[in-house]
């Protein structure tokens, strides 16, 4: 069993004093220039530092619904998945796919494989299947307009998740709601990690897909927020399609490590998949998994990314989704939808796993959110 996370939170201060006293043997002499220099944004570095201060807090009971409705019977529901090689989104649907078993739904995920042409297969076979409700899954909407106006026109309720940049209700796509963490708080903890961490003094490479506008939105603010340090130098936008990481990020990463050197020292990516693929590159070039450049994910914890973390193994932190938390309030809402009620309004609060305080953990998730979801559906 994994330590409580009260334990956790008494060893990770602990392991903060001890660090801060210089007995970080992981830390490379950049990095530890880095710490020691004159911050670049004392007013950015401060705020910084209390944000990640707080964001790292590992005690984090359930803040989500504890009323709703009694669960409905005999409903189906369809995930759409962007592409279930995206951690995130398989996490969800897995999540999905429990909570419905719970309530006693059946529940099925099709694969849109990452293309338009996929997606639009998958959604017509959703249709197909007429079923009570469907999951967008981080996919952009407009590939499959017109599935999205035959399910509205049908009364089809539809949930997205990571479909707008907001989450809640929304009018284009219509959506019953939107799961997601708030995509500006991710952006701007994730930002303001590597201020703190790199003492208001970093070169920085943001890894993006443009082809999502919900990743592009993201990693738009993650570079507004480092803007607010001028010694936070942006050494580059990696425009780097989800589906094409696993074939081109080992020639990018190459490619960008000969053309900055120790100039790059600072990563943070919109999915921590990237630094999966990343990693064979960085280590081919002689980097320790604990040396720069010092990666964080803004999106989207998966376990992988989680054993990456832990093992400190070319990744140092992540800004988890929790995944199967989030898979369990899709189904909630769908249940809310069902019953003629509005949507919850629950957001998840935005947290850093590092290897300090995950207490070897592969997931990030409040505590009780099984419990809170059955004991609705029960009453």
């Amino acid at each position: 069993m994994y330590p409580t996370r009260k334990a956790v939170a008494t060893a990770a201060a602990l392991l903060t004093v001890v660090t801060a006293a210089g007995c970080d043997s992981d830390t490379s002499a950049s990095d530890s220039r880095s710490r020691h220099a004159k911050p670049g944004c004392p007013a950015a570095l401060t705020r910084a530092k209390q944000a990640v201060k707080k964001a790292e807090d590992v005690d984090a009971p359930w803040s989500g619904p504890t009323t709703g409705p009694k669960a409905a019977k005999g409903k189906s529901i369809v995930y759409i998945a962007h592409t279930l090689s995206n951690p995130g989104v398989a996490g969800v649907a897995q999540g999905v796919q429990e909570a419905a078993k719970v309530i006693g739904w059946r529940a099925r995920t099709i694969n849109g494989k990452g293309t338009p042409e996929g997606l639009r297969s998958a959604f017509k076979k959703a249709l197909a299947q007429k079923p009570d409700g469907i999951v967008l899954g981080s996919f952009d909407f407009e590939v499959a307009s017109k599935e999205v106006e035959q399910a509205n026109k049908a009364g089809i309720p539809l949930i997205g998740w990571h479909v707008t940049p907001t989450p809640g209700p929304a009018e284009k796509p219509k959506l019953f709601t939107n799961v997601t963490s708030s995509l500006g708080d991710v952006a701007k903890i994730s930002a303001d990690w590597i201020i703190a961490r790199s003492n208001g003094r970093a070169g920085v490479v943001v890894f993006t897909d443009p082809t999502i506008p919900f990743a592009k939105h993201k990693s738009d603010l993650i570079k507004k927020r480092l803007a607010t340090c001028p010694d936070v130098k942006l050494l580059k936008t990696e425009n780097l399609p989800i589906p094409k990481a696993n074939s081109r990020s080992v020639k990018e990463v190459t490619a960008m490590l000969k053309r900055f050197g120790d100039k790059w020292d600072y990563s943070v990516a919109i999915n921590d998949l990237y630094f999966r693929h990343a990693a064979p590159a960085l280590r081919a070039a002689g980097k320790k998994g604990t040396s720069a450049p010092y990666n964080i994910g803004a999106g989207d914890g998966d376990p992988s990314a989680f054993q990456r973390v832990n093992g400190k193994q070319y990744q140092t932190a992540t800004v988890p989704e929790p995944l199967s938390e989030q898979g369990w309030q899709i189904v909630d809402e769908f249940n809310r939808a069902f019953s003629d009620q509005p949507a919850s309004g629950y957001v998840a609060p935005v947290h850093i796993s590092t290897a300090d305080n995950t207490g070897g953990a592969l997931s990030w998730n409040s505590e009780g959110y099984r419990q809170a979801y059955r004991k609705i559906w029960e009453s």
